[in-house]
């Protein structure tokens, strides 16, 4: 059971900001900072770079404040009995590995909680869940770094958008890398290189639209980043060993079967 009091993000306060209840809340506190800030940890005050998160149970000492011109942070003040929040260890700061997604899931969380909506509390425990999932795996660092964060975002782009004039000097700007090291560190993690992603997950929408059958063979090769439909062409048959034209007759075929099978 899971149930928000109050989740705030990109809270702003001045240089003289002091948050102290000695007695801690009643409840669960999750604060993620966006700036440096010092908080009280094993009996003194100690400084914590920004894109920390620190966990308070219930009763727990509180005390953490600015230590810059100003202080942002999210922060969520909740009940839960799911066995998974008390898995984090509470009153230590840690620093996150991917503070980006962790933000856009308190934003939904801010969302949810102040909407009346037919499945709020699901898509509360859903949100919740997937945040502290990304939380563990942060205090564990288990062989991830922000760099990893960083290509998965520059993949889910290209997945998401194959059709965009993708280059290796592109993606490496994407991700603030040399491009020779953007393609070593692409295939070691991923075991494929940037340029084979992008080809198949081209092909791949390639032959999405062609299932559909709606477009011609120069639209499709349009549509999928290709300027050259001959181009095209060869590289969806080295890929899927059919041409465009062949791999729709079979589609066609194939649908036909599904539709009226022989009894």
């Amino acid at each position: 059971m899971n149930h928000i009091h109050y989740v705030g993000s990109d809270a702003a306060h001045d240089s003289n900001f002091v948050f102290d209840i000695p007695q801690g809340h009643h409840c669960w506190l999750l604060v993620i900072t966006k700036t440096p800030a010092q908080f009280w940890v094993n009996g003194e005050l100690q400084k914590y770079p920004s894109q920390s998160a620190v966990l308070y149970r219930a009763h727990q000492k509180i005390y953490y404040k600015a230590c810059a011109d100003k202080y942002v942070n999210d922060w969520i003040r909740f009940e839960s009995d799911e066995p998974y929040i008390s898995n984090l260890p509470s009153g230590i700061p840690f620093s996150l590995d991917d503070p980006d997604y962790c933000h856009k899931l308190i934003e939904l969380l801010v969302i949810e909680h102040h909407f009346n909506r037919d499945y709020k509390k699901s898509s509360i425990d859903c949100l919740l869940r997937t945040l502290f999932n990304k939380l563990l795996e942060s205090y564990c660092h288990d062989g991830f770094t922000t760099q990893y964060y960083d290509l998965l975002r520059l993949r889910a782009a290209i997945q998401n958008s194959p059709g965009d004039h993708w280059t290796v000097p592109k993606m490496a700007e994407y991700v603030r890398i040399s491009p020779g090291y953007l393609q070593t560190i692409y295939k070691k993690t991923f075991g494929i290189s940037c340029m084979e992603d992008v080809i198949n997950c081209r092909i791949r929408l390639a032959k999405e639209y062609l299932f559909q059958g709606s477009r011609t063979i120069h639209e499709v090769a349009d549509r999928c980043g290709y300027q050259n439909v001959e181009h095209f062409c060869r590289q969806f048959k080295q890929v899927t060993g059919f041409s465009p034209r062949n791999f729709r007759l079979q589609a066609s075929h194939s649908e036909q079967v599904r539709e009226h099978p022989v009894i």
